[in-house]
């Protein structure tokens, strides 16, 4: 029986239910926080998680994909606390390294092209997180994240992108890449993984969703790897309706079973000082889509089984052993 590990334990990718594929419960810079832990309550900042997780789980979302990872400040035995307290909404966690250019200087002198050679020692960090579980945690990562930004693909970037192809082959997990609508970033990405053997069907191009391209969006479905239409309510690179009319006009076209939505929202992120990302961006929030969105897609013709596939079966889709 295939299973997707989650916080909870594994599961059946059939019992995930409505999902949302990119979302993150904390998003902070551990040395920072570790060395001036003034800067935020711990323990309030749970509690606020708590009750933004539970209000989600009222709306019916029943699981989130959340891709933090290495460079974001991931920290499993924080989010345990958390999902103790909201055991009825799935957290599915992932695997990585988030970087826009460099690797961390600690890798600066191993792997490949580097002082020293030898294997990426990458890939077995990202393989023990998938096969055997985080810090100690027995939480195992269920999919791979890596980034590819403004910067493209640096030499560093795209060591990360191997580093996740790597472990992908070794373990058939999923891959989502933060990508940039900026330039080339998603169809070369694509381009990397698919020379490198990987099944494009098995990959997220997230944030592809920021662009109002429809012949660029159906180009990338076309390749086979789903859109990552995952930062509603963050309304800056383009306006909530010009998402939703971007993601309309692509389910008119038979693109449903090409999409996973999600809002890219996180509960607490230190980069804006407190309560700054609420005043400046009140709709990046984990209930937009549910409230706003998905009413929206309905009233304009949006049909309730595009809905479906695009929150239920893809995400089970993506979840599901090859």
């Amino acid at each position: 029986m295939p299973i997707v590990h989650t916080v909870g334990g594994a599961k059946d990718p059939d019992q995930l239910g409505r999902t949302l594929m990119h979302e993150h419960v904390f998003v902070q810079d551990p040395e920072i926080m570790a060395n001036y832990p003034h800067l935020w309550d711990e323990s309030a900042e749970i509690d606020n998680a708590v009750t933004r997780l539970r209000a989600l789980r009222d709306t019916g979302i029943t699981a989130i994909a959340d891709p933090t990872v290495l460079g974001l400040g991931r920290d499993i035995p924080r989010l345990l606390r958390v999902a103790a307290r909201v055991p009825d909404l799935t957290i599915i966690v992932a695997t990585g390294l988030y970087t826009y250019r460099d690797v961390p200087l600690s890798l600066h002198h191993r792997g490949p092209g580097t002082t020293l050679g030898g294997e990426d020692p990458l890939i077995p960090l990202f393989l023990h997180d998938l096969t055997e579980g985080i810090a100690g945690t027995g939480v195992r990562a269920a999919f791979l994240k890596c980034a590819a930004d403004i910067h493209g693909l640096t030499p560093d970037v795209t060591r990360v992108l191997h580093a996740v192809i790597a472990a992908h082959h070794r373990t058939g997990a999923p891959i989502t890449v933060h990508t940039s609508v900026t330039n080339d970033t998603p169809l070369e990405v694509q381009a990397l993984l698919k020379a490198e053997g990987v099944d494009l069907s098995r990959v997220v191009l997230g944030h592809v969703g920021d662009s109002t391209d429809l012949d660029l969006l159906k180009r990338l479905a076309d390749n086979g790897s789903y859109l990552g239409m995952d930062r509603f309510g963050l309304d800056l690179a383009i306006t909530a309706e010009q998402r939703i009319e971007t993601v309309r006009a692509l389910c008119a076209a038979g693109y449903a079973e090409r999409m996973v939505l999600s809002q890219d929202s996180c509960s607490h992120i230190d980069w804006f000082p407190p309560g700054v990302k609420e005043q400046m961006l009140p709709n990046w929030r984990y209930d937009y889509l549910s409230d706003t969105v998905i009413p929206a897609l309905l009233a304009q013709d949006v049909p309730q089984s595009a809905i479906d596939q695009m929150l239920i079966t893809n995400p089970r889709d993506y979840f599901t052993p090859a």
